[in-house]
């Protein structure tokens, strides 16, 4: 990568242009980052209430079975690369940079990370079981067992720009 290059997965026009518009501000040397856009969740209720809460500034983090990246080659997520989230249509709701990228195993997520997602009530024991039953669905449809000691991607974000 050259210094200033930017690597852009295919994206709308208005998360295209969101992204843009920040990397602009920014001096060329701090613009060489990796950008996509995306919703979190798998579906259009929980697509949209977790970028509201993305936008009221409650979620901070998010995770992701490092399977999808050890396994099956989607790219890891790293410090620095930028995600424009969107609601389930697509439209941009805010520009988020990744402030940390770790791994942990699911059994050993703590109760300030289950804050840091920002989802249901807060509490550890929420974050378990929706997310034990989200990560068995997606396990279930690649005709796997879920595992609870299977290694999730933390990411840590921070809100940088609003459309």
């Amino acid at each position: 990568m050259h210094q200033g290059e930017v690597m852009v997965e295919s994206m709308n026009p208005a998360c295209s242009a969101l992204a843009e518009s920040y990397l602009l501000s920014l001096p060329v040397a701090a613009r060489a980052r990796h950008v996509s856009a995306d919703y979190f969740c798998a579906d259009a209720h929980n697509a949209n209430l977790c970028a509201a809460l993305v936008v009221a500034g409650r979620k901070r983090a998010t995770c992701s079975l490092a399977y999808w990246y050890l396994e099956k080659g989607e790219r890891m997520p790293e410090q620095g690369d930028l995600l424009v989230v969107t609601d389930w249509s697509g439209l941009p709701k805010a520009l988020v940079e990744l402030v940390s990228v770790t791994l942990c195993p699911f059994d050993e997520i703590d109760a300030a990370f289950a804050a840091e997602e920002g989802e249901g009530d807060g509490s550890l024991a929420w974050w378990h079981e929706a997310h034990k039953a989200f990560f068995e669905r997606e396990m279930k449809a690649e005709g796997r067992e879920f595992d609870e000691h299977a290694t999730l991607v933390l990411e840590r974000f921070r809100v940088v720009a609003l459309p």
